[in-house]
């Protein structure tokens, strides 16, 4: 139901889940775990993967923290597209990806929940994709001593919200990672 033309297919987005991202985040394992199911059942479907890295100046690019976790090979011919700002299609090339994808649906994973999956999620959103968050496959640091809430709140939160977001156009929701349906 997206508001772009012509962009009937689906791609999985898998945001920042680095060595240097998630290292210390909530639940790591768990979520990795989750995203390697999505990522090896998009392949399956034929429907394309698509890598997102951040780097800034505390994550130089091509460092060890920069790297995609090692539970996470990419695949052969899997577009990757390099970040330095929160929302993964500002100042990138996600956008040109996915036109050449015919994509108008993303399926969207990774960390960090409160800062580079909300940004991605409103930014597609907002360039008329449809926007499906995983809810059981995202994730955060601690941020608790900067006055935030602990990271199991600040993922249910996401997903609390993100399952009511509307726009004309489009969709969005939250749904697990056993209810994910790729294709078309």
């Amino acid at each position: 139901m997206t508001t772009l033309e012509n962009r009937p297919n689906t791609a999985l987005l898998v945001v920042d889940v680095q060595n240097g991202v998630v290292a210390e985040a909530h639940e790591r394992d768990a979520v990795v775990a989750n995203i390697a199911t999505l990522v090896g059942r998009a392949r399956e479907a034929g429907t394309p993967v698509v890598w997102v890295q951040h780097a800034d100046e505390f994550m130089a690019r091509d460092s060890d923290d920069w790297q995609v976790v090692p539970e996470l090979p990419a695949g052969d011919g899997e577009a990757h597209v390099h970040k330095n700002h929160g929302d993964s299609f500002e100042a990138t090339d996600l956008e040109d990806v996915l036109a050449g994808l015919g994509v108008g649906r993303l399926v969207i994973a990774g960390a960090e929940t409160d800062a580079c999956i909300r940004s991605t999620l409103h930014g597609a959103f907002t360039r008329g994709y449809d926007a499906t968050l995983v809810g059981d496959a995202h994730t955060t640091g601690d941020k608790t001593s900067w006055g935030a809430p602990a990271p199991a709140a600040v993922i249910a939160h996401t997903n609390l919200y993100w399952q009511h977001q509307t726009a004309p156009g489009r969709t969005a929701g939250t749904v697990a990672t056993a209810d994910v349906v790729f294709g078309s």
